[in-house]
């Protein structure tokens, strides 16, 4: 394989007339993720992913960029899907993932390549049977860290044997006998050599100590009840016994050494289980402290200021995600980034001050960025939907801010319809985030302008419950999973129509998927002001979801105990209870391999809608999990998107002829 050069970036002029956005145009946009920024600072690796029609799968290729933008950037990878770019300590050479045949592999498996920089062939620096998960460099450049799954596949029968109720997994499924563990790989030689085991835990994110002797991870015990166990570890990279260093064991993950390797920070559940933190615990075990009592922030993408005397993260506040700092010494957060967007990926070089990110907003899809790690200087570094973008008619997001009727302050986002003209009316559809510890936000959705495109306005509000807002906004769903948060939505509708008079009161379509699908199911079950309903990997009976699900009787703190504990609340709380009073004709979406809102809670649902005469119907996607909207396969996701546009068609634009995507094509 020849390393490809990008000569220039041809860029398409805007169109006479841009066209609407389709489902079908996901095959057109592209994602820009995971930068890594060069040893000397001077270019910033990244991925850029498609997805393909044709083969129904998605393509990653690696590029590079120089961080001033003096030149246009670099293809490095072609033909084989290639991920997770990883710099050699010393810069002259890319890591990265791939899954490429070697002679006589019948079944390749995801493995780590080595490719030169001064020109050459990449070179496979691993041969793992079960693949590689993810790797680092260790930072004298001597070996990698490498996440794998280990252990046999061979077993006398097919049954399968579990010893505790964590025995499945969403996008995991049911647990084999295989468990993912710690291997280190010599750079120079080749030879690995397994550092974990353990037959009943997951190890993850394996993070190399500053002098290359020691490595932290996260580990989750899959035996535990009544659920798994997460701790934090360290063992010594030649191998030996790994000690646990962490005293919390909710949701513990991330671990990071700060720079003289005395002290590890990591992000964790706080005492009373409820809205996660940044912890800090000597690296030689001992009891772990907050980073800080003034985090109201959910953290993630977690790293150490390069002097020790701070923390940096990425976390989503008031609708928008923004890179914090947090000064140990005072305990202070401030924001780095600021403005509508949302910024994701983050890449730091401390000694450059520089930091690369991508970066999106309601009408433009993630583009790689850098900045000054000290504010300032900010450079766009990638145009790679700049043509879309530009042949594309987009909606703009409208934030308003509305009372509740408890006087709570709730954010909400609106999108007129593409082409909006005044003096005509026009339906709207209602989304519901997930979580309900989710956001929505001022990001790019392909979803939404879907939506526009066809004349419909979008709504979509962080009510109660939302992340984003701080741990009592979060947790105020507490023993009441719609009640208030209900409110908060219908609030926001009244007020969305009072300001925009040329929304049809009388022509409203509501839809979300898991939190918001429970929530549309709750929505249809108490109210007759939608015309039509989409509900999507949803929730409809909490007394037997807990049962089925992958995290079992998961939601005892947010129904004041577990379900023998509380069963009345849990089934106040079923939409199912409700289901004789649904009038909104309603779609059902699900996947049949979702185990974090298995399929039985969908049949559940459509079977109540049937046995009540509601309009319905039920869509199963096979091979999907919860993850469908997300990162289903391609033509999934798309085909998913053209179902809710059906119903809404139908029901909204009372178009009797809307054509379902599975009606035969004639020819």
């Amino acid at each position: 394989m020849k390393v490809l050069f990008s000569l220039a970036l041809a860029l398409v002029g805007f169109a006479a007339d841009p066209h609407l956005i389709t489902p079908d145009d996901y095959f057109a946009l592209a994602a820009v993720g995971d930068p890594q920024i060069s040893p000397d600072g001077k270019f910033a690796a990244y991925t850029v992913t498609r997805a393909d029609a044709h083969d129904n799968r998605r393509t990653s290729e690696i590029w590079t960029a120089s961080l001033n933008a003096a030149t246009v950037p670099r293809q490095m990878t072609a033909a084989q899907s290639s991920t997770a770019p990883r710099w050699s300590p010393d810069g002259r050479s890319l890591a990265f993932l791939s899954t490429r045949a070697a002679a006589g592999e019948t079944n390749p498996r995801p493995q780590v390549y080595l490719l030169p920089l001064d020109g050459g062939e990449p070179r496979r620096l691993t041969r793992l049977p079960n693949g590689v998960t993810s790797f680092t460099w260790s930072p004298d450049g001597s070996r990698l860290a490498i996440l794998a799954r280990a252990g046999t596949a061979d077993r006398p029968t097919d049954t399968r044997h579990y010893f505790s109720s964590f025995y499945k997994f969403n996008a995991r499924s049911f647990f084999d006998t295989l468990r993912t563990h710690i291997f280190v790989v010599d750079a120079r030689t080749l030879e690995s050599r397994q550092l974990t085991s353990g037959d009943q835990r997951n190890d993850l994110d394996p993070q190399w100590s500053p002098d290359s002797t020691r490595i932290a991870f996260a580990s989750e015990r899959t035996d535990q009840e009544p659920g798994p166990v997460d701790d934090i570890w360290v063992v010594p990279a030649a191998g030996g016994a790994p000690l646990a260093i962490a005293d919390r064991h909710e949701g513990t993950r991330s671990p990071r050494w700060s720079p003289d390797g005395a002290t590890i920070a990591f992000l964790a559940a706080n005492d009373d289980g409820e809205t996660p933190g940044i912890f800090l615990v000597p690296a030689a075990g001992g009891k772990s402290r907050p980073a800080s009592p003034k985090l109201d922030h959910v953290a993630a993408s977690l790293d150490w200021r390069a002097d020790g005397s701070g923390l940096l993260f990425l976390a989503g506040w008031k609708g928008e995600q923004h890179l914090f700092a947090l000064d140990l010494r005072s305990g202070a957060i401030e924001p780095i980034t600021s403005g509508p967007r949302e910024i994701a990926s983050v890449a730091f070089h401390f000694a450059a001050r520089r930091i690369a990110f991508t970066s999106t907003d309601a009408i433009h899809p993630a583009e790689l960025f850098t900045r000054s790690l000290d504010g300032g200087d900010e450079r766009r570094l990638t145009h790679i939907n700049d043509a879309f973008v530009s042949t594309h008619t987009l909606s703009p997001i409208e934030r308003m801010t509305y009372k509740s009727e408890d006087g709570l302050e709730v954010d909400g986002f609106l999108m007129k319809p593409a082409g909006w003209q005044a003096g005509r009316k026009y339906p709207l559809v209602l989304t519901i985030h997930g979580g309900p510890a989710n956001m929505y936000g001022v990001g790019f959705s392909h979803e939404f302008q879907g939506y526009a495109a066809r004349g419909w306005a979008v709504f979509f509000t962080n009510p109660r419950g939302s992340s984003g807002y701080g741990a009592a906004f979060q947790r105020a769903v507490k023993l009441e999973w719609a009640g208030k948060a209900y409110q908060d939505i219908m609030n926001g509708m009244d007020a969305v129509l009072a300001k925009n008079p040329w929304i049809d009161p009388d022509l409203l379509g509501v839809t979300g998927g898991s939190y918001g699908g429970f929530m549309t199911n709750w929505i249809v079950g108490h109210t007759t002001r939608f015309k039509a309903a989409v509900t999507l990997r949803s929730i409809s009976n909490f007394t037997s979801v807990e049962g089925t699900r992958d995290a079992a009787y998961g939601h005892k703190r947010d129904f004041g105990g577990d379900l023998y504990q509380n069963f009345d609340l849990y089934w106040k709380y079923s939409p199912v209870r409700y289901a004789a009073s649904v009038k909104t004709p309603t779609l059902v979406l699900h996947s049949d391999d979702d185990q974090r809102v298995p399929l039985e809670q969908g049949e559940q649902w459509f079977r109540a809608l049937q046995h009540f005469h509601v309009p319905s119907e039920f869509v199963i996607f096979p091979r999907e999990n919860h993850e469908l909207t997300r990162a289903g396969e391609p033509k999934h996701l798309v085909e998913s998107l053209k179902w809710q546009q059906y119903w809404f068609e139908r029901y909204l634009n009372a178009n009797s002829s809307a054509v379902p995507p599975d009606a035969p094509v004639a020819k």
